[in-house]
C-alpha cells in the first residue's frame, strides 16, 4: 500500500506529466485583432442613440423617419453579411476584414457630410454594408483560429468589442453635445472613420485562417498557422487531419500545396442548408438562428439604441443627464461582458445562457412595472425612476454575462467547415432582421401599447427563449469544431445522444488505459 501512494499521485509530482495547457497567446492576439471589426457596429449603435436627438432637431424629421433611419441599419447590415459570407470563401477571411473597414470608412464619411435626410440614408446604407461584413467575419475567423481549450473566451471578443464601440459612441455623444446642433451630430457620426482605419491597419499582423487555407489546398501555410495557434503538437496533427477530412483532402496528401477535390466557394451550400438539410444541419440552423433571434427579441438593442428616450419617459429630461445615464448603461454592460469572457470555458455555455435569459426576463418585468407606476401617476415618483434605472442597469449587466457573448460563441462554433461562412451569415441575418423589426417599430409600439407594455412584451419573448434554450441546446464546451456535428440532429432528445457519446468515449478511454497497463506489466 505504501508503494501505491506515489504512483497515485504521480501526476502531481512527475516532471514528465503533461502540464496543464495555458492560454495560447498567438491565437488570443489573432482573435483580439479580428474582433476589433465588431467595434464598428457598436460605435454606430451607441452614437446614433444620442445623435438622433440632434438630427431630429436639425433636420426636422418625423418620428416615423426617426424609426426608419435608426432601425433600417439592421437590414443594410443583413445585406452586407450575406455578401460577406460568399466573399470570405473566395478571397479569404483577412481581405474580408479589410473590406469591412474600408466600406464603413466611407459610410461614416457620408454620414458626417450629410446635408439632408436622403444623404444621411445613403451614408447609413454604406456603413451598414460594412458592419454586415464585420459581423459575419469576426466570429468566423476567431472560431477557425481558436483551439478548443479557449474557444469560448476568444469567441466572446466580438461581443466585447461591440460594447467597447457602444461605449465609445456614448462618449462621442457627450463630447460633441455642446457644439451647435447642426455640427454636433455630424462630428458624432463622422468620427467613426477612425475606428475603421484602425481595423484595416491591424490586418497587417494577422495570419489567414488555417481552415480557409486548407480549403484552398495550401497545407504548408495552414500547418504553420496551426502550430502557432494550437496548445500542443498532438493538437496540430489532430486539427490538421480533421480539417483535411472536412475539406475532402485525403490524409496521405501532405505536400505544401495540394489539389482540393471540391472547391468550397459556396456552391451547393445554400442547397444543403435549405433544400436538403440533414437532421444535424437542421438542428444546427435552428439553434444558430434561434439564439440570434432571441438575443435581439429580448429587447437589448431597443434599450441600448433608445436609452435617452426611455430615460426621458422614465422622468430624466435633461439632455446631459440622459447622456450620462446612457453612458452608465454602456459601461455596466461592458464590465459584465468581461466577466463572461473569462468564465465561458470554465462554466460552460448552457448554465450561463439559461441564467442570463432568466435574469433578463425578471429585469424586464421590474422595468415594465416601474414604468407602469410612472405612467399612471400625476406627479414625479423618484423611487419609480430609481427602480427603472436600476432595472435597466441590471438588465444590461445580466445580458452581458450570458446572452451577449454566448450568442456569437455558440452560433460560430456549431456549423461544420463547409457551411460555416454561409451558416454564420444566415444566423446574423436572423439577428439583423429582428433588430430592424424591433428598432423600426419601437416608437410606434410604445405609442400603441405604452412603454411599459412594450417591455412586458419583451419579457414574454425572454420567457419563451428560456424554454427554447433549455430544450434544444446541447453543451459545446471543450468540443473541437469537427466534433460538433455529433451533438446535433436529435433535437429534443440531444441529452440521450450526449450520454451515449460520453459512454462510448469512456469505454474507449478505458480500453486504452487497459492496453497501456498491460504494456507496462510486460
Amino acid at each position: 500500500m505504501a508503494e501505491e501512494k506515489p504512483e497515485n499521485n504521480a501526476a502531481f509530482f512527475d516532471p514528465a506529466a503533461p502540464p496543464k495547457p495555458t492560454r495560447n497567446k498567438f491565437a488570443t492576439a489573432c482573435s483580439f485583432l479580428a474582433s476589433m471589426t465588431s467595434v464598428l457596429l457598436g460605435y454606430d449603435v451607441g452614437v446614433m442613440s444620442g445623435a438622433i436627438i440632434y438630427i431630429q432637431r436639425d433636420l426636422q424629421i418625423t418620428d416615423v423617419q426617426k424609426e426608419v433611419i435608426m432601425g433600417i441599419f439592421g437590414l443594410y447590415a443583413l445585406i452586407g453579411s450575406a455578401i460577406a459570407g460568399r466573399i470570405s470563401d473566395r478571397v479569404g477571411r483577412r481581405l474580408t476584414i479589410v473590406f469591412a473597414g474600408a466600406i464603413f470608412f466611407f459610410g461614416a464619411l457620408f454620414m458626417g457630410l450629410a446635408t439632408n435626410y436622403a444623404f444621411l440614408m445613403v451614408g447609413r446604407f454604406v456603413a451598414g454594408i460594412g458592419v454586415g461584413h464585420a459581423l459575419m467575419i469576426a466570429p468566423v475567423y476567431t472560431a477557425e483560429v481558436a483551439p478548443a481549450s479557449c474557444r469560448g473566451l476568444l469567441l466572446s471578443f466580438p461581443e466585447l468589442f461591440i460594447n467597447i464601440g457602444i461605449l465609445l459612441g456614448y462618449v462621442s455623444n457627450l463630447a460633441f453635445s455642446k457644439l451647435p446642433t447642426n455640427l454636433g451630430w455630424r462630428f458624432m457620426l463622422g468620427i467613426g472613420m477612425f475606428p475603421s482605419v484602425l481595423v484595416v491597419l491591424v490586418i497587417l499582423v494577422m495570419p489567414e485562417s488555417p481552415r480557409w487555407l486548407i480549403m484552398q489546398g495550401r497545407l504548408r501555410e495552414a500547418k504553420l498557422v496551426l502550430e502557432r495557434t494550437s496548445d500542443s503538437s498532438e493538437e496540430v496533427k489532430s486539427r490538421l487531419a480533421d480539417i483535411k477530412q472536412a475539406a475532402g483532402i485525403p490524409d496521405h496528401c501532405n505536400d505544401d500545396v495540394v489539389a482540393v477535390p471540391k472547391q468550397h466557394h459556396g456552391e451547393g451550400v445554400w442547397r444543403e442548408l435549405f433544400l436538403h438539410p440533414t437532421p444535424s444541419v437542421l438542428h444546427i440552423m435552428l439553434c444558430a438562428t434561434g439564439i440570434h433571434f432571441f438575443q435581439i427579441a429580448s429587447g437589448i438593442e431597443t434599450v441600448v439604441l433608445y436609452s435617452p428616450e426611455i430615460f426621458e419617459k422614465a422622468g430624466i429630461t435633461n439632455d446631459t443627464h440622459k447622456l450620462l445615464a446612457t453612458m452608465a448603461v454602456g459601461f455596466v454592460k461592458l464590465m459584465f461582458i468581461l466577466v463572461a469572457t473569462f468564465t465561458l470555458d470554465k462554466i460552460g455555455r448552457r448554465p450561463l445562457i439559461l441564467t442570463s435569459i432568466g435574469g433578463c426576463c425578471v429585469c424586464l418585468l421590474v422595468l415594465a412595472t416601474g414604468l407602469t407606476f410612472i405612467q399612471n401617476s400625476d406627479h414625479r415618483l423618484v423611487w419609480a425612476i430609481a427602480l427603472c434605472l436600476v432595472a435597466i442597469l441590471c438588465f444590461v449587466a445580466i445580458f452581458g454575462m450570458g446572452m451577449g457573448p454566448i450568442t456569437w460563441v455558440y452560433s460560430s462554433e456549431i456549423f461544420p467547415l463547409r457551411l460555416r461562412a454561409q451558416g454564420c451569415a444566415l444566423a446574423i441575418a436572423s439577428n439583423r432582421v429582428t433588430s430592424a423589426l424591433l428598432t423600426m417599430t419601437f416608437i410606434s409600439l410604445y405609442k400603441a401599447i405604452t412603454l411599459a407594455g412594450a417591455f412586458f412584451l419583451y419579457a414574454g419573448f425572454a420567457a419563451v427563449a428560456w424554454v427554447f434554450f433549455y430544450t434544444l441546446y446541447p453543451e459545446t464546451k471543450g468540443k473541437t469544431l469537427e466534433e460538433m456535428g455529433s451533438l446535433f440532429g436529435t433535437f429534443f432528445k440531444w441529452r440521450s445522444t450526449v450520454r451515449a457519446l460520453e459512454e462510448k468515449k469512456g469505454d474507449y478511454n478505458g480500453h486504452v488505459q487497459t492496453g497501456n497497463t498491460t504494456t507496462d506489466h510486460n
